[in-house]
């Protein structure tokens, strides 16, 4: 286990080296979170006046959205990596070294988690000067940070299955245009679910965007319910392990093909 963890380390290194070569990237992906959050927040704030809403301040009910929106929307196109390595023959090249098969998947979920987490935080900082205010303090902070890293791993790892399956990028972009709208907005990101109607609240608590998001605002929370939190977080945890694994096993099927 020590051997794998370093291998994968070592492979996620890799992948953060040449992310730091280019990192226009990482701005390209933290403007449209900033323009969620800014337009979003000043275009909808007197949303909060709707009975049932609780009042408060819209733009610190919408920055968990975001955070978790974003992690959803980046963390999607994970498989495009894995498409441009078997492309260039880099991924073929792994496949006669010692390095573990579960490292090399490791390393492209491992990237998108930090990267991700990263992102998170500028999030935070924005909406904080913004005027959002978070009252968990900065447990409540990291634990909306894990929950979006955890949620990222589930859609990375599926990106990457899909990747590894069909081996066609405008499989993953369909897949992605399918599923990012609807999952964020079958979710409380910018409306709570007591306001939504009955069959969309359904859908929302079998949601895992909604995990993510439930969980970290209640750990937001001036006082929170961390039963809640830790059940919501556990089966976020356990679905983000079990694509991780799913994702290694269709690499397996992958390099028996080759």
């Amino acid at each position: 286990m020590t051997a794998i963890a370093a291998q994968t380390w070592w492979m996620t290194q890799r992948r953060l080296t040449a992310l730091a070569r280019q990192p226009w990237f990482l701005l390209i992906m933290l403007i449209q979170p900033a323009i969620w959050l800014f337009l979003f927040g000043n275009l909808f704030r007197r949303i909060v006046e709707l009975p049932g809403f609780g009042g408060g301040s819209y733009l610190t009910y919408l920055a968990p959205g975001v955070v978790v929106m974003s992690a959803l929307s980046s963390n999607m196109w994970a498989g495009m990596g894995a498409l441009e390595e078997i492309e260039r023959g880099t991924l073929n090249r792994f496949l006669v070294t010692p390095v573990a098969r579960s490292a090399i998947m490791n390393a492209n979920v491992a990237e998108q988690a930090l990267s991700t987490a990263v992102q998170s935080l500028i999030i935070v900082g924005l909406a904080a000067l913004g005027g959002a205010s978070f009252a968990g303090g900065p447990a409540g902070i990291a634990l909306l940070v894990v929950a979006a890293v955890l949620l990222g791993t589930v859609f990375s790892a599926l990106s990457n299955t899909v990747g590894m399956l069909v081996r066609q990028r405008e499989t993953i972009i369909g897949l992605n245009t399918m599923l990012l709208l609807p999952l964020t907005f079958l979710s409380p990101a910018f409306m709570p679910a007591a306001l939504m109607p009955g069959w969309m609240r359904r859908l929302s608590d079998a949601n895992p965007v909604s995990w993510a998001l439930l969980s970290a605002r209640e750990a937001l929370a001036s006082d929170p319910d961390w039963g809640s939190v830790a059940w919501r977080g556990g089966l976020l945890a356990a679905l983000a392990a079990a694509m991780v694994a799913l994702s290694i096993r269709t690499f397996r099927t992958y390099q028996k093909s080759v």
